[in-house]
């Protein structure tokens, strides 16, 4: 029987969180697909597909979704297409119908939350929980983020690769000719929407080409 989310306390999420520390991705996320079974996903950003590769290794079938915001560079549609052809998965691709417009350039903060987290939080509500591939080695303000918790949504949050570093992620890459979108290679090392990401000048923050010049760090869909 799969559980749902209010089945979990918070401090039982923050044990199972602390006890997941020296655990494997792969085990994570059989964890989670034994506990939440077809109510779990991936959310997927085509930056990478190392989240999607342990987990449809672990859970062939697994649902993939992607939020097409309408400002995504085309190689980041291209790796989609990419990723659908080699993997496992159920994409969804989910996105907001409204036409597009430059509201970005009045504000960052309102076109991430019309474009990209309002479509997620709408594709989520069929989930219990839904894994990403965040980790503490993308910013200082990712450095404490727990394995596993309750979003604002209410939902079971997990991050299975949460303890990895750059060198294990890409010794993992290596191993397994994980799919990698192609401007990971041209000075993009943060792949956002191409509007608001910028390359960035070796030596600096990965995630600094991430709406440049502004306090932005985040677009809401994990912290």
């Amino acid at each position: 029987m799969t559980l749902t989310a209010d089945a979990f306390t918070d401090d039982e999420l923050a044990d199972l969180s602390r006890s997941f520390e020296g655990s494997a991705p792969a085990e994570i996320v059989a964890w989670a697909a034994d506990t939440f079974g077809d109510s779990l996903a991936v959310a997927a950003s085509m930056e990478d597909a190392v989240l999607i590769s342990v987990a449809s290794a672990v859970r062939p079938g697994i649902d993939v979704v992607f939020v097409d915001t309408g400002y995504h560079f085309p190689e980041t549609l291209a790796t989609a297409d990419r990723v659908t052809r080699r993997y496992p998965i159920e994409l969804r691709i989910v996105r907001d119908d409204q036409p597009k417009d430059d509201l970005w350039k009045q504000s960052t903060d309102a076109c991430c939350a019309r474009n990209k987290v309002a479509p997620f939080d709408t594709a989520l509500r069929g989930y219990t929980a839904w894994m990403s591939g965040l980790r503490r080695a993308d910013s200082a303000e990712r450095a404490e983020a727990p394995i596993v918790t309750r979003d604002s949504r209410g939902l079971i949050s997990i991050r299975p690769l949460a303890t990895w570093d750059d060198a294990t992620v890409e010794a993992y890459v290596a191993d397994h000719d994980v799919v990698l979108n192609p401007l990971l290679f041209d000075g993009y090392p943060s792949i956002g929407c191409a509007p608001c990401t910028q390359r960035v000048a070796p030596g600096d923050d990965p995630r600094s080409g991430r709406w440049a010049g502004s306090a932005k760090t985040e677009c809401g869909l994990n912290l």
